[in-house]
């Protein structure tokens, strides 16, 4: 018996399929045609639909036959052989249909995200002065080898070290496919349990540190004057680097001015260079600004589960002396602590991924 939540999806899938068809309609219309505006947008939606429209027409095609098959088996004045025949193609037809409706629930309700292939990644020590730019700096390691592991190309955009080779902050890109479904319940706090390299009397301390994941789609929709909204600050790059680095004015601090929000890039011994880049960072997290108060309402459940990334927020422990890692969202506890650190993030991802779609599926 198909559920009350396979029979709203079914229900929105039909919704879908229904707007496809109607989007194929008007790409015919010379009128559409002839106007590169509407049919490139029009393309650009249908290219995302067909993800979901072409697996749905098959799930169609699968449902009609299934029952017609019940159908025969239920009727007694069907021919004896036809009804037997029905009897041996319906489980058949049943785990067909099953394999498909599963494969469309994890679709739509991962099909926003799935379609976001590039991602900044941001991570900061928090509480914990030189251990917790320590623990920094050994997530971005966890997250490097991770992405070498699924082929994701990372670029690194700015960073800053501390004194004793640990990370006060680093921002990277992160490109593949899907890359925001594997990286994207990573915004939030995370804390370790440890005995710090500078701890002499073997005690365990309690670091933290957060990080922050923020899709930059393909085409970002938001107008900038940044001769107008934007304050912009040039200065000396500080720390370690060179002559150059200290001595040019190559550091560049924007202030988004209706919105209070702030980047700083100093990575470059360009300032033209680091200007690029944090007009880019910029745009994404402005991006990012809008998109999670147009969403606000709308994701407030899922966000009470996978975390929205705000930097206050607990979402893992990495205790060490248990080898342990315990994800907080979803009272997941691991034993191979020494392995996740190498980047074998994939039962953590997996879980909250499965976590997440029972969530959404519930919510549909």
């Amino acid at each position: 018996m198909t559920s009350e939540v396979d029979e709203r999806l079914i229900a929105k899938l039909g919704e879908l399929s229904a707007r496809s068809d109607a989007l194929n309609e008007r790409l015919v219309d010379p009128a559409v045609s002839c106007d590169p505006t509407q049919s490139i947008a029009i393309t650009k939606e249908l290219g995302k639909l067909r993800r979901l429209v072409e697996p749905f027409k098959t799930f169609q095609k699968v449902r009609m036959e299934l029952e017609e098959t019940q159908a025969i088996i239920a009727d007694s004045a069907q021919d004896s052989d036809l009804r037997e025949l029905a009897r041996s193609e319906a489980p058949i037809l049943q785990s067909k249909h099953d394999q498909i409706l599963d494969s469309l629930k994890a679709a739509i309700v991962t099909d926003e995200d799935a379609s976001i292939s590039s991602i900044i990644m941001e991570i900061r020590a928090g509480t914990g002065g030189d251990e917790a730019a320590l623990f920094a700096r050994d997530l971005y390691q966890m997250y490097m080898k991770f992405c070498e592991r699924k082929g994701l190309k990372v670029e690194v955009l700015d960073q800053s070290g501390s004194d004793i080779g640990g990370l006060k902050e680093v921002v990277f890109n992160v490109k593949g496919p899907g890359v925001y479904r594997l990286l994207g319940y990573e915004g939030g706090g995370h804390r370790v349990q440890r005995v710090p390299a500078t701890e002499g009397q073997g005690r365990i301390h309690t670091s933290a540190a957060t990080v922050a994941v923020l899709p930059e789609p393909e085409e970002i929709n938001i107008q900038i004057n940044w001769d107008t909204d934007v304050d912009e600050f040039v200065s000396r790059a500080g720390g370690p680097g060179g002559q150059n680095v200290n001595k040019v004015s190559s550091a560049i601090r924007l202030c988004h001015k209706e919105t209070g929000i702030t980047v700083s890039m100093r990575d470059d011994k360009s300032q033209h260079k680091n200007r690029s880049k944090a007009r880019r960072l910029m745009t994404t997290r402005l991006y990012d600004h809008q998109r999670q108060a147009a969403a606000a309402q709308r994701d407030i459940v899922r966000r009470s589960m996978i975390g929205s990334g705000d930097r206050s927020e607990r979402i893992r422990t990495y205790n060490f002396p248990q080898n342990r890692v315990t994800d907080h969202r979803i009272k997941l506890d691991l034993y191979h602590l020494d392995k996740i650190v190498q980047g074998d993030l994939d039962q953590l991802v997996e879980a909250l991924q499965t976590s997440d779609k029972e969530q959404r599926l519930k919510n549909l």
